[in-house]
């Protein structure tokens, strides 16, 4: 520990997921063919009527600051899509747009939690949610889940969980890293639950909400017994391809809002004014392009369950959404393979990246130190030979 940082650089962990897309960054920087199927970055283009939008917005002279919370037009657009797509009614001063969506989930984690605070979060979770909770001093509570049970936690679980010192509820549907996609009727269950404890706020986390494959998405905010304590989360990096933008969005209680608009104020002011147009674009524009995408992952989606079938003693789930597979490699702990001993995913991730050059993140970073989150937003050739590179390194 360097004495001369401040205490809460140790208070959390760095991101394993970046961590292990710089390994292969490093690698890849060697001459080494790397399949990167560590990161949740669609591989797609942003489409070009919203890239037109951007540089529209320049020649208009949007060069310059934004309103902290957003543009008004931008908002009133969130706002409407709520409505349109969610059944949520957010008026458009309970919107802030933030530098994508992970900075909206800190706005409100810092708006919401002080220091003892308990947020539950089921596993798996996205890698980052902990580590905010901890960077705010409060306590992440989890409820364990694995693959037998869809990575899903029950209302009942939810409920046992709960404390006097619960403040939040955090979680992500679809989810990453597992996929997993809340029906309607289990997240009636779960809004029935909270609606016996009036002190505690849901954050849901909707940021994959296009990439579904199973049914129509469903948001836990549409309850009216709790409505007015869910904050939801979301953006355009994923549905729309625009990663790089950095523009995410929270609908919340009005002073929830504001409070947000206060923190964010003093950390970074308003999101990029040029990619807000953009996002504007792609919010009330065709959503044929989105489509497009998710019947490519969805076909991606079913050739690394096929390639996973060849490995016989890994368990895995279907997953409803999102872009990612989320398998249970426990077999392979206290295995030797070509001298070295596998002690943990995370350890078989690094022997994979090194012997099969495929990046993929262990479990550990999401609560299931059992399981390997892999990625695939990568074409079908590149998914086919990382899967036969891995094949082949499991079995040398």
């Amino acid at each position: 520990m360097d004495i001369r940082l401040a205490e809460r650089v140790f208070y959390f962990e760095e991101s394993q997921t970046l961590e292990m897309a710089k390994k292969a960054r490093e690698l890849s920087a060697q001459g080494v063919r790397v399949i990167n199927l560590s990161l949740g970055e669609p591989d797609f283009a942003t489409p070009q009527y919203i890239s037109d939008a951007a540089k529209n917005a320049i020649d208009a002279g949007f060069t310059k600051y934004a309103p902290v919370a957003g543009f008004l037009d931008l908002r009133q657009a969130i706002s409407d899509k709520f409505k349109r797509d969610n059944n949520l009614n957010y008026a458009a001063n309970q919107i802030v747009v933030s530098t994508g969506a992970k900075h909206s989930l800190m706005n409100v984690i810092l708006a919401l939690i002080n220091p003892g605070d308990e947020v539950i979060i089921p596993n798996p979770y996205w890698v980052s949610y902990s580590e905010m909770v901890k960077l705010a001093s409060g306590i992440p509570v989890f409820i364990p889940s694995n693959v037998s049970a869809n990575y899903k936690a029950s209302a009942s679980a939810i409920e046992a969980a709960i404390t006097p010192k619960t403040k939040m509820f955090l979680f992500s549907s679809p989810c990453n890293p597992s996929g997993s996609v809340f029906s309607r009727e289990e997240l009636n269950e779960i809004a029935n639950v909270f609606a016996k404890y009036p002190n505690i706020y849901i954050v849901s986390d909707e940021i994959y909400e296009h990439i579904n494959f199973v049914s129509k998405h469903e948001s836990i905010g549409q309850f009216e017994a709790i409505a007015n304590r869910v904050i939801t989360v979301n953006g355009v990096a994923k549905a729309f391809a625009m990663t790089g933008w950095r523009i995410g969005y929270m609908g919340a209680p009005e002073f929830i809002a504001k409070a947000c608009e206060k923190i964010q104020g003093q950390f970074t002011s308003g999101a990029n004014s040029i990619a807000q147009r953009a996002a504007l674009e792609a919010l009330t524009g065709p959503m044929t392009s989105t489509k497009t995408m998710t019947a490519e992952y969805l076909s991606r989606r079913n050739l690394v369950l096929k390639r996973l079938e060849e490995f016989k003693e890994v368990k895995t789930n279907i997953p409803e959404g999102a872009f990612y597979v989320f398998p249970d490699f426990s077999y392979y702990i206290g295995k030797t393979l070509k001298g070295k001993e596998i002690r943990s995913t995370r350890d078989l991730c690094y022997y994979l990246l090194q012997e099969a050059h495929v990046s993929m993140v262990s479990g550990e970073a999401f609560g299931n130190p059992e399981c390997i989150r892999i990625s695939y937003s990568l074409n079908n050739e590149d998914l086919n030979y990382a899967f036969d590179n891995i094949k082949a390194a499991l079995n040398p």
